[in-house]
C-alpha cells in the first residue's frame, strides 16, 4: 500500500470509531467527496487538510500519518534518546540491547527516518561491542534503502571504517571510492572529508603511499576551504600518518598537534581519546626518548575511553600502544600486562592488531628470558598473518616479526618471515 493509502485508512477507520459519516467528518471546512477520495487514497491530504482531520478526528496527527499515536511516537523517541546516551557514556552492550529492543518495536516500522536512525546506532553499538561482521551486514542492509545524503555519507563513513578493522582493507576502498573516486566527485562538505580521511588509511594500510600523499594534499586543500573543526582534524590527523610514513616525521608531528588542538576545543569525548592516542603512537615512533610523558597520555587516554563509546577495538589498540611504551622504556613485565590486556579486548576479525600484540609479548618475554613464551607468541605472530591479505601493515609486522626471530636465534623462520614481507609489498 501507498503511503496514501494507509493515511486514508486511518482516517476511515478512526472516523468509524468516533460514529461519524463522510459528510460529518468534512462539514463544514472539506467536501464529503473530497473526503472519500482522501480515504480510498486516490487523494493526498495537504498538510493544512491533515492537521483539520486530526482535530475533528480527536487523534495525533503523527497517528495519521505514521499510524503511531503522539504517546506511542514519544516512547520511541525516548528509548532512542536512551541507547544513544548509553553508547555515548560507553555502556556499549546496554546500548546493544537497547537498540534491538527498539527495532522490534512494530511501531517502528512505519516510522523510516527513525528506524533508520536506530539501525544506524544498533550498527554502532556492534561496532562498539567488537561484533564488526554484524555492523557491516546492518550497514550493508541500511545502504540499500532511500537515505538522505548526509545518511548515505554516515553509513559509508561506518562501513569503510568498520571494513578497515576487519582487515578488510579492498572492501573498505571500494565503500570510499565509491563516493570519492568519481569524475564527478560531490562538493566538499565536513562528512566528505571525514569519509576521505577514513579512506586514506586504508590506502595506506594496503601500502598505496602515491595516492595516499595524493589524497592527502586534496583534503588539507578541502579542509582550508570549509574552515571548519571537523574537516581540519581529518585532514591534518591523516597528513600527519603520510607524513610519518614517507619519513618526515617533525612535519608529521606538526601536523597532529593542530589535529589535537583543535580536537581539545571542539572534539568530543571519544574523538579527542583516539586522538590522543593516535598522537602518542606517532610521537612513540618520531622521539623515542619521551616515552615517560607518551605512556601518560596513553594511560589519560586509557581511561577516557573507557568513559565514552570506544569500541573495544580502540580499547585493545590503546592497550597494545602502551605495551609498545613499556617495551621502549625497558619495563617488560608492564609490556607483557597491557598486551595481555589488549588481547582480551580484541574482536576476533581484527586479525593484524592481533598479531602485532603476540609481536610484541615475544619481544617482552624475550627480554625477560622466557624463551619458550616468546617462541609460542612468535607462533601466534604467524597464525595471524598468514590468513591476511598482502599489505604494508602486514609487511611492517612480517619484518618485525623475522628480526625478532632472528634474535632468538630461529634463522630459518626468520628468513621465510622476510620472504613473507617483500611478497607484501609486491618484491
Amino acid at each position: 500500500m501507498t503511503t496514501s493509502d494507509l493515511i486514508g485508512l486511518r482516517i476511515k477507520t478512526v472516523r468509524r470509531q468516533r460514529g461519524l459519516s463522510q459528510a460529518q467528518l468534512a462539514h463544514p471546512e472539506l467536501s464529503d467527496s473530497y473526503v472519500s477520495l482522501i480515504e480510498s487514497g486516490k487523494r493526498t491530504p495537504t498538510p493544512a487538510v491533515l492537521e483539520l482531520l486530526a482535530q475533528k478526528l480527536d487523534c495525533s496527527l503523527s497517528y495519521l500519518l505514521n499510524g503511531v499515536t503522539a504517546e506511542q511516537m514519544e516512547d520511541i523517541e525516548l528509548s532512542l534518546g536512551y541507547a544513544r546516551l548509553a553508547l555515548e557514556n560507553g555502556e556499549v552492550q546496554e546500548a546493544r540491547t537497547r537498540f534491538a529492543e527498539l527495532l522490534a518495536n512494530h511501531n517502528l516500522a512505519g516510522l523510516t527516518s527513525l528506524r533508520q536512525d536506530t539501525e544506524y546506532g544498533l550498527a554502532l553499538a556492534m561496532e562498539a561491542c567488537g561484533e564488526l561482521d554484524e555492523a557491516v551486514a546492518t550497514l550493508r542492509r541500511l545502504q540499500l534503502e532511500d537515505l538522505s545524503p548526509e545518511r548515505q555519507i554516515d553509513i559509508a563513513i561506518a562501513l569503510c571504517r568498520v571494513y578497515r578493522q576487519s582487515d578488510r582493507l579492498s572492501e573498505a576502498i571500494k565503500v570510499g571510492e565509491a563516493i570519492l573516486g568519481g569524475s564527478a566527485r560531490p562538493t566538499w562538505t565536513d562528512g566528505l572529508v571525514e569519509l576521505g580521511a577514513t579512506l586514506l588509511t586504508a590506502y595506506l594500510h594496503s601500502g598505496d603511499l602515491l595516492r595516499a600523499r595524493q589524497f592527502a594534499a586534496e583534503l588539507l586543500n578541502a579542509a582550508d576551504i570549509l574552515n571548519t573543526p571537523r574537516s581540519i582534524v581529518a585532514a591534518s590527523w591523516n597528513a600527519a600518518v603520510v607524513a610519518e610514513s614517507t619519513g618526515h616525521g617533525e612535519e608529521s608531528l606538526a601536523f597532529a598537534e593542530r589535529a589535537l588542538a583543535i580536537q581539545s576545543e571542539n572534539g568530543q569525548p571519544r574523538s579527542l581519546a583516539r586522538t590522543r592516542v593516535a598522537c602518542a603512537t606517532l610521537k612513540l615512533r618520531v622521539r623515542p626518548e619521551a616515552v615517560d610523558e607518551i605512556r601518560s597520555v596513553l594511560l589519560r587516554a586509557d581511561e577516557e575511553l573507557a568513559q565514552t563509546s570506544a569500541s573495544t577495538l580502540d580499547r585493545a589498540n590503546t592497550q597494545v600502544e602502551l605495551a609498545r611504551a613499556e617495551i621502549t622504556a625497558g619495563n617488560l613485565e608492564q609490556a607483557v600486562r597491557h598486551g595481555r590486556a589488549g588481547q582480551e579486548l580484541l574482536p576476533t576479525t581484527a586479525r593484524a592488531l592481533e598479531a602485532e600484540a603476540h609481536l610484541l609479548l615475544s619481544r617482552a618475554y624475550g627480554g625477560l628470558g622466557l624463551l619458550t613464551d616468546a617462541q609460542r607468541e612468535l607462533g601466534a605472530v604467524r597464525d595471524w598473518l598468514t590468513p591476511l591479505p598482502d599489505s604494508r601493515r602486514a609487511a611492517g609486522t612480517w619484518y618485525a616479526a623475522a628480526e625478532t626471530m632472528e634474535q632468538l636465534g630461529d634463522a630459518d623462520s626468520a628468513a621465510e618471515a622476510y620472504r613473507r614481507a617483500l611478497a607484501c609489498v609486491g618484491l
